[in-house]
């Protein structure tokens, strides 16, 4: 039995769908539903039963899938512990697309460098699921924005940075009040349910003001280049990337202070990995700082 085919049961259990859980490891559902079907085949019994679009454990599906959590986690740590001492194994990272966009390219290279026998897999996601995935061990590491609720003691945080909220404008208005063109251009807006558009939301609240909304959409990196090509203004947090350092924006701080966009590293204290988070996290620092 592939112990891999048991973590990705799982994780379409816990998605509710074969698609979502292809999504989010990078294979195609129709891999996903290989999987399974081979499980099922060596185990005698259907574990899996399709209802709409999302699926659901049969009652041998859940007697399979209390006990597969623990020989899942209990494996991944006989890895870790059998390459003790060793620069390599596996660690798989989660990742806010912003992060995955702007320094973690250049993380995974010095990483890379630093431990050329680890295998790395990636995981994009918003923070919360990628918070979500850490608890439930499918991740060893997250890039995320911090949560906005106490962390248990049983997790360690490193701040990798800080990002002021700006308006965000086609250069051609530089010179414009930030609160005037959030007033009178039409606004695209990032998207609510994600830390920095809550955190932009708050503060139109804030200062009561209502903008022409046009567009909400939850990629930073659209955002801008929509902003540039004159479709709008918005309000972001000030990122930085390679992908967005040619376009002719303006980003306009704030009259009134707000609390900036913070997101770093997240991992569990005992983490059988620990090695290799520490080499990762040594590799982010110094991306940061450069």
């Amino acid at each position: 039995m592939d112990v891999s085919f048991l973590a990705n049961l799982l994780l379409v259990v816990d998605c509710g769908s074969m698609a979502e859980a292809a999504r989010r490891i990078g294979v195609t559902p129709a891999a996903v539903a290989q999987q399974v079907q081979a499980l099922e085949r060596e185990m005698g019994v259907d574990l899996l039963v399709r209802s709409g679009r999302t699926v659901m454990p049969t009652e041998a599906g859940y007697r399979v899938i209390a006990r597969a959590r623990d020989l899942v986690r209990d494996f991944a740590a006989l890895k870790a512990f059998a390459q003790e001492g060793e620069p390599v194994g596996e660690l798989r990272i989660g990742t806010i697309m912003t992060a995955l966009l702007s320094l973690m390219p250049d993380v995974l290279a010095g990483f890379s460098g630093a431990f050329p026998k680890a295998k790395v897999l990636i995981r994009a996601g918003t923070s919360m699921e990628l918070y979500e995935d850490l608890q439930r061990g499918d991740l060893d590491v997250a890039v995320c924005l911090h949560p906005d609720f106490a962390l248990p003691k049983a997790y360690d945080w490193h701040l990798l940075r800080e990002e002021a909220i700006v308006v965000m404008a086609p250069g051609a208005l530089a010179d414009q009040d930030p609160h005037d063109l959030l007033r009178r251009e039409p606004f695209i807006r990032y998207d609510r349910s994600l830390g920095g558009g809550k955190q932009a939301d708050d503060y139109l609240r804030s200062v009561k003001i209502v903008p022409q909304e046009l567009f909400e959409l939850n990629s930073l990196v659209a955002i801008m280049m929509m902003v540039e090509r004159g479709l709008g203004v918005s309000l972001v947090p000030d990122i930085v990337s390679p992908v967005t350092r040619s376009l002719n924006v303006a980003k306009l701080p704030l009259p009134i202070a707000t609390p900036p966009r913070r997101f770093g590293v997240l991992w569990h204290r005992t983490s059988p990995r620990g090695r290799l988070i520490r080499g990762f996290l040594e590799c982010a620092d110094k991306v940061v700082q450069t």
